[in-house]
């Protein structure tokens, strides 16, 4: 599986952006899927999760602001970021984790930069 994520960008703070994670290869069934970010000199922080059955979560400062969804048909995993703060600026990453013969197996892409401007 390799994951291919788009759709970053420079915007201003109070707009938007919608990120793309495209998966390609050997389609396995997703057991849970996620976006994260990492700003220059911080670590790497989860920015919002979608599980198997559907049920979303995101951390409090990004809750109403950032929404997880997928395309399953399409294998296309976005992250509708709205109302964007300077401090939203990071790479962002997807993620997925499929299950498989009792094994967890974890997939990242590459990587995309959003700047936010103030």
């Amino acid at each position: 599986v390799q994951l291919q994520a788009s759709g970053g960008g420079l915007v201003q703070a109070g707009g938007s952006l919608r990120l793309s994670c495209t998966a390609s290869g050997t389609f396995f069934s997703i057991k849970h899927a996620a976006w994260y970010r990492q700003a220059p000199g911080k670590q790497r922080e989860m920015v919002a999760t979608l599980n198997s059955d559907g049920s979303t979560n995101s951390p409090d400062s990004m809750k109403g602001r950032f929404t997880i969804s997928r395309d399953k048909a399409k294998r296309i995993m976005y992250l509708q970021m709205n109302s964007l703060k300077p401090e939203d600026t990071a790479v962002y990453y997807c993620f997925e984790r499929s299950r498989r013969g009792g094994v967890d197996y974890n997939y990242w892409g590459q990587g995309t930069l959003v700047t936010v401007s103030s």
